[in-house]
């Protein structure tokens, strides 16, 4: 197994150069994981598909869904996009490795458990900044124009808040240099993951039933239970 993936990763550093890997491939990869996984969501609720599973009984237009796709599509291509290039030489310098021999499993998974816990660390106090008044009005209050959420909207967000997305989740690879393999495999579980804590159901396979701390360390409006509670404290104020 080991020996396939590296014969694979050869093959492929041979036909790309790492700058091309680092930024083209990580955008792509980022892309394919973001929308592969959303879109299920999207399509469970435009179709009324799982709805004892839906956490709000409100659901989005199709209109309005196509208008946070387009968005999306937008932000990433005049956003993300030129991110990830001009930060590849802060990555490089820093660390950044594409060449053989590819980190071992254990390297790997104990970087990807510090990124999870600094990017919530990061992610928990940014979050509680930008609600407060001013950073809530001028910023997070886009994010929030989806109080349906479904999963494509955990990326929906003005660009200034999208670069410190961006930062909350590249700062522990940032300090860590990593190989550029292990920075894939984290970018794909991070997207998963956020994708799903806004997916607006909960299944019994969720992974939020199994791993007591997922979603957070620190607590943060990705629990879906206090976005139930949200909802019915909304209802309660309109009746």
């Amino acid at each position: 197994m080991a020996a396939a993936l590296e014969s694979g990763w050869q093959a492929l550093t041979a036909n790309f150069t790492e700058f091309q890997l680092a930024t083209v491939f990580t955008f792509l990869i980022h892309e394919a994981a973001f929308f592969l996984s959303g879109l299920p969501s999207l399509l469970f609720e435009r179709f009324g598909l799982f709805a004892k599973y839906k956490i709000q009984k409100k659901s989005n237009t199709s209109a309005y869904q196509n208008r946070c796709v387009l968005r999306l599509i937008l932000y990433h291509v005049c956003v993300n996009l030129p991110v990830v290039i001009f930060s590849y030489p802060a990555f490089k310098f820093m660390g950044l490795r594409s060449s053989l021999p590819l980190p071992h499993w254990t390297v790997v998974v104990s970087q990807i458990l510090f990124y999870f816990v600094l990017e919530d660390f990061v992610f928990y106090w940014g979050h509680r900044a930008l609600h407060t008044k001013w950073l809530y009005k001028h910023v997070h209050s886009v994010h929030h124009e989806y109080a349906t959420p479904f999963g494509l909207t955990s990326e929906y967000a003005h660009p200034a808040e999208i670069l410190f997305l961006g930062f909350a989740t590249v700062v522990g690879p940032a300090l860590t240099g990593p190989h550029l393999l292990t920075l894939w495999l984290w970018v794909v579980l991070r997207v998963l993951e956020t994708v799903e804590a806004h997916s607006g159901y909960h299944f019994p396979w969720s992974p939020s039933n199994f791993l007591p701390l997922y979603g957070g360390l620190f607590g943060t409006d990705k629990d879906y239970r206090k976005v139930k509670a949200m909802e019915e404290k909304e209802g309660n104020k309109d009746m």
